[in-house]
């Protein structure tokens, strides 16, 4: 590698770290939101979107930039590679806090409903997965983003169960079915994030060992794709 090139990487995977962690912050403002019933919190969220569009934009064209200029190949290209995907994800994940802020702005407004699951949990555990997945980039860790992978089929065992739960709810308290309604959406965001922290994972995994995991489920001893 040149020494360019290096520079120019390592710029890559400042500008990657601070959008992860601006992605972060977002999740737990908008779990925050939804927990608090914060409407504050919920408008924090959806006005700091607009920046990691922005911050998403300008890390996608730098990787294309690498790729035209320098022609990498080998462990530097999956790196490019890699970071494209991740930075993909990442902006995902900001819309899909953008999402449960909406919820939570929502619930803000009408008369609050007991959670008929346990968001807490499910919380906690994708916000894990999410820093877990991204320490596992800065480290190269393929041991915890394997970790990551596995983690994934409990978020989606929570959300089969919070869907049973919730139409339960809606046949006991049908005057609340808006509100469970909202509650379900959140559910489903936060799965959808579990899942963005798993490509994650396993895009790490292709940057250090070059291998596709993808589909691969026997390789986890988990099964993908199970929520509602």
């Amino acid at each position: 590698m040149t020494a360019h090139l290096r520079s120019e990487i390592e710029g890559l995977k400042r500008r990657l770290l601070t959008q992860a962690a601006m992605v972060e912050e977002q999740l737990a403002l908008a779990v925050k939101a939804v927990e608090e019933r914060s409407a504050d919190l919920a408008r924090r969220v959806m006005e700091g979107d607009l920046e990691i569009d922005r911050s998403e934009v300008t890390i996608e064209e730098e990787c294309f930039k690498l790729l035209a200029l320098h022609q990498p190949v080998a462990v530097d290209l999956r790196f490019i590679v890699a970071a494209l995907k991740v930075n993909n994800d990442l902006e995902r994940v900001g819309d899909l806090a953008v999402n449960i802020a909406e919820r939570a702005a929502f619930l803000c407004d009408v008369s609050p409903v007991a959670v008929p699951f346990d968001f807490e949990g499910m919380a906690a555990k994708t916000r894990a997965m999410l820093a877990k997945s991204l320490d596992a980039l800065i480290n190269l860790d393929v041991a915890a983003a394997n970790e990551v992978c596995r983690a994934d089929d409990e978020v989606d065992a929570i959300n089969r169960d919070m869907y049973e739960q919730v139409k339960k709810a809606i046949r006991k308290h049908p005057e609340h079915i808006e509100q469970l309604v909202h509650l379900l959406c959140v559910s489903r965001h936060l799965e959808r994030v579990a899942d963005h922290a798993t490509n994650i994972a396993e895009d790490l995994i292709y940057l250090v060992e070059g291998r596709i995991v993808r589909h691969a489920p026997e390789v986890f001893g988990v099964q993908r794709g199970g929520g509602q």
